[in-house]
């Protein structure tokens, strides 16, 4: 063991005649660690909400959607070959948007409504492989007979209390014009064909999913709205819409998933930041008590600095010696803080110990998820947080002087 390293262990480990500078070395440690343990936990909390709202957003949605500028899409075969044959795309599907009210016998629903080809969306969004009972193939191929399918979702489905099967009626604001002026339209009969849970409650709880055809029919359009793509990676999706742009002309305008919810995700990141920043306090604090202990100790170890430098200890060693001392005590905070903050994360993450109400934050349950690269930076600024608050006290005892320190023992 280095001669520095040695004497720093004795003096944390020896008994003193001041037990007053151990309790304060004992609980420099301790805010150390709860410091380190909090943050990795906040963080944590922040990210796996984050990730967990991210992926439900993207699975409910498209990467990317594609618009026709000045007007609809006038010929949506030739438009969704051609951006489904840029490089990095993996999935098209044209869309048809529009709003309405499900009636049933158990009350009334405004939703989105959302016309789709049923072979071409499962190769862009998670609806298909998110179905509960039924599938978007009933929405084809269904006789002249039976009325209309239309799929929804598992909240919608417990408001209006319906199951696959039950027969609903679909009101749109769109009338017809007469003599008379604008009349509302009849409502429109529709079989419930399935029911999906996507994990998002906006989508699970207010959208309705009916064949392109029929939405087209109903909300008198003669296209889709805008098409719908997948990226091969969805991290990769920003630059792919900025290609397409720029490989097919001005006539396209591209949005990516980031783009769309964009106020999300920042205030989310600026929510992570603030609590990183008002947890990291607790690490200051605890550094300051560092400080606070090791100048005691200074003062208490004064004859014992100048015995060693009368027997040839140099400066440097000593400035070693109350470095290390911080340093330790840094390090067994933060090791113990780390290992108790990653413990916490995982038991609250494998048993959903933070249930939160679905209508407000689009989930039911607060995921933990530590990202090593964070992990790492709270390790890290921590241990240097300590290293700098020995620098003070381990010069103040370096420039003792041992006459003076020796003068009257």
């Amino acid at each position: 063991m280095p001669f520095e390293l040695f004497i720093a262990l004795r003096y944390l480990l020896a008994r003193r005649k001041q037990a007053f500078i151990s309790l304060i070395s004992l609980i420099s440690t301790l805010g150390v660690g709860v410091g380190v343990m909090a943050l990795i936990i906040a963080l944590a909390l922040m990210t796996g909400l984050q990730q967990e709202l991210r992926d439900r957003i993207v699975g409910s949605t498209a990467h990317i959607y594609a618009f026709r500028v000045g007007g609809g899409f006038e010929d949506p075969a030739a438009d969704l070959k051609r951006l489904e044959a840029q490089p990095g795309v993996i999935g098209a599907a044209p869309v048809v948007l529009g709003k309405g009210i499900l009636r049933s016998a158990g009350g009334d629903q405004f939703i989105t409504i959302k016309g789709v080809d049923p072979a071409l969306e499962p190769r862009v969004t998670e609806v298909s492989r998110s179905m509960l009972d039924g599938g978007l193939a009933a929405l084809s191929n269904r006789s002249e007979e039976e009325p209309d399918g239309i799929v929804i979702g598992a909240d919608l489905a417990a408001g209006l209390r319906v199951s696959v099967g039950d027969q609903v009626e679909l009101i749109v604001a769109e009338g017809t014009l007469t003599p008379a002026g604008m009349v509302p339209r009849a409502p429109r009969t529709f079989t419930v064909a399935g029911i999906y849970r996507l994990g998002l409650y906006e989508f699970d709880a207010a959208y309705g999913f009916v064949h392109m055809d029929v939405a087209s029919q109903l909300l008198r359009k003669f296209g889709p709205d805008f098409i719908e793509l997948r990226a091969q990676d969805m991290f990769d999706a920003p630059a792919l819409a900025r290609r397409i742009e720029e490989a097919l002309g001005p006539q396209y305008q591209l949005q990516d998933w980031s783009e769309m919810n964009s106020s999300l995700f920042s205030a989310l990141w600026l929510e992570k930041m603030a609590i990183s920043i008002t947890i990291g306090l607790i690490v200051m604090v605890a550094a300051l008590n560092i400080i606070a202990s090791l100048i005691l100790l200074v003062m208490e170890k004064s004859r014992d600095i100048a015995i060693l430098k009368t027997m040839g200890c140099s400066k440097q060693r000593i400035r070693t010696i109350f470095m290390l001392q911080g340093l330790v005590i840094g390090v067994i905070g933060t090791a113990v803080g780390a290992a108790l903050g990653l413990l916490v994360s995982y038991i609250a993450d494998r048993f959903r110990l933070i249930r939160i109400p679905t209508e407000v934050y689009q989930i039911s349950y607060v995921p933990f998820t530590v990202e090593w690269s964070d992990f790492l930076a709270v390790v890290l600024a921590s241990v240097a947080i300590c290293f700098l608050a020995t620098i003070y006290p381990s010069r103040q005892a370096a420039k003792l002087d041992p006459a003076q320190a020796l003068r009257y023992q």
